[in-house]
């Protein structure tokens, strides 16, 4: 019977979570109703508060199901890597690119960003700075493999190279989001053309 409710609730969970985004990019984010996520969702307003208490906790959880998602795939990349430094690091990622946008617009993204920002002490916003440091850990992860599989100059401190690592490609992120126009592909090149220099820095096979 406990597994029964277990599957209940997240099947609930991701009717309310795809519904939302649905009409936040339909509707966009601040015209979006509660009433209408549960309509859509096939629940009553009162069952959708006993999972979340307003929009920005359900923008939150869309988050953490879009980077739950991401850890998921950037695990089996940062297990089997290529072993080249610049060819590891983009492929990994962009598989954090290429599912940004699969639930949420850039406007979801933007609002989830000053949320976090504007409320830094709220649940919503730790959350969100935990599944940053999620990512973060993440790409120091993928540095380390690659040190253990001798690409990676053994003295190189990999949780700092991996920081810097991941703090430019999160801002790089937060400047496509900012241009609507700007293409995933644009954002990938040019993540990719700052970090192979650094790559090639730390790199035990130098490119002659």
């Amino acid at each position: 019977m406990a597994g029964l409710r277990a599957k209940q609730k997240a099947d609930k969970t991701r009717r309310i979570l795809e519904s939302a985004t649905t009409l936040f990019r339909e509707q966009g984010y601040d015209s979006a109703r509660i009433e209408d996520i549960a309509e859509m969702a096939e629940v009553s307003v009162g069952t959708l508060y006993n999972y979340y208490q307003n929009k920005g906790d359900i923008l939150v959880a869309t988050v953490a199901m879009e980077v739950t998602e991401v850890l998921e795939a950037g695990a089996r990349i940062v297990a089997n890597p290529p072993l080249n430094v610049a060819e590891a690091l983009r492929t990994l990622i962009e598989q954090y690119y290429d599912h940004s946008l699969f639930y949420l617009s850039k406007e979801m993204w933007r609002t989830a960003m000053a949320i976090s920002i504007q409320q830094p002490e709220t649940p919503l916003s730790r959350r969100y700075t935990e599944l940053d440091g999620q990512l973060c850990a993440q790409v120091v992860q993928l540095v380390r493999t690659l040190q253990v599989r001798g690409v990676v100059n053994a003295s190189i401190d990999a949780q700092a190279i991996g920081e810097v690592f991941f703090n430019n490609l999160n801002l790089m992120f937060m400047e496509f989001c900012k241009v609507e126009a700007m293409p995933i592909e644009d954002l990938k090149a040019r993540v990719n053309a700052q970090h192979e220099p650094l790559a090639a820095l730390i790199s035990t096979i130098k490119i002659v």
